[in-house]
């Protein structure tokens, strides 16, 4: 008997709250079932898109995000860097490249950029292009101007978090609002850029912040191109220090609904790695992650090294999705 293939569902920006919430209550096998279909459909299933994080200026941040070690609010033993020479962000670039990593973020620890450090990063971006590598930065709030001249230096990602809840955000930091990010994202999405926007699970948040979270993801007028999900690195002399782990369950599931939600976005499993089981991150990629951070850093807190996620593909028959020649404008793809 022939089968009739199944159709894609439709890219939905209208997800409602109680909708997500369902997804949420789902039994665990029942979700991972459907967030696996969902991606079968969307992506090849054993790709995983390998990016590398680099720190280009460290510390002295002025926003208290509570669970950020480069706060100058905070005591972490973090010490403060200025913004990297250009040649040694390209041997770092080059670096990556060499491990095998087709993306390179650049991450500033700036409310805000200033004009003589984004002309820097903007030929930071230009050495990173002209290795043949997708380009991303994060460097804090943008003007569509600022997001306008990274856009002509041919950044291709530009990542801006919405970390939690709107409610929840409130109570995680203050030197920002909410709609400061979202009007960020939308100079972006103006500008032409790929977006990379996603949250952080295990602040203290409840389920139905989570839900929140994500359902704002999935009702932006194009959802992001790149959607990461943290598990919170618990960092000493950050107000999150000591909270309660979160479930590991609740974290994949959270990757799941994510995948769910927007069928054609990449879903990274970002910061936490480093105390994740290889049997847990093995459920992230079944439940529909298809993107890592590669390098035994990311910004200041530790990652797995290369060579551990190399076994780890191995025994899981994945491999590294490659650079394919459209792969830098998603938008055109139809992603939104």
């Amino acid at each position: 008997m022939n089968r009739q293939p199944m159709k894609s569902p439709a890219i939905r920006h209208d997800w409602r709250l109680e909708e997500v919430r369902a997804l949420f209550a789902l039994p665990f096998m029942d979700l991972m079932v459907q967030a696996q279909q969902v991606h079968r459909q969307f992506h090849a299933p054993n790709e995983v898109q390998v990016s590398t994080l680099l720190s280009i200026k460290t510390g002295a941040c002025p926003e208290d995000c509570a669970y950020c070690p480069q706060s100058i609010r905070y005591d972490t033993g973090l010490a403060n860097e200025e913004l990297m020479e250009v040649q040694d962000v390209a041997a770092r670039a080059h670096s990556a490249k060499s491990a095998g990593a087709t993306r390179f973020c650049m991450g500033a620890a700036y409310r805000s950029p200033k004009p003589k450090d984004l002309r820097k990063i903007i030929a930071m971006i230009h050495e990173v292009k002209a290795l043949g590598m997708e380009s991303c930065a994060t460097l804090g709030m943008l003007t569509p101007e600022q997001a306008l001249e990274l856009k002509s230096a041919g950044l291709d990602y530009y990542n801006h978090n919405l970390d939690t809840s709107p409610d929840y955000y409130e109570k995680i930091i203050s030197t920002r609002t909410y709609q400061d990010r979202l009007d960020t994202l939308q100079n972006v999405r103006d500008a032409g850029m790929n977006v990379c926007c996603g949250g952080i699970v295990g602040m203290g948040e409840t389920p139905a912040d989570r839900a929140e979270l994500l359902q704002i993801l999935a009702t932006l007028p194009e959802h992001p191109q790149s959607v990461p999900i943290n598990q919170l690195v618990q960092v000493q002399g950050t107000p999150l220090a000591g909270s309660a782990p979160l479930d590991a369950f609740d974290f994949v599931r959270t990757i799941a609904v994510a995948r769910i939600l927007m069928p054609r976005s990449h879903v990274r499993l970002s910061a936490g790695r480093s105390e994740m089981s290889d049997e847990m991150q093995a459920l992230c990629f079944l439940a529909g992650a298809n993107s890592i951070f590669y390098g035994e850093k990311l910004l200041t807190t530790g990652n797995p090294d290369t060579g551990h996620d190399q076994r780890l593909f191995q025994r899981l028959g994945i491999v590294p999705e490659p650079l394919r020649e459209d792969s830098r404008d998603l938008r055109r793809q139809g992603i939104a």
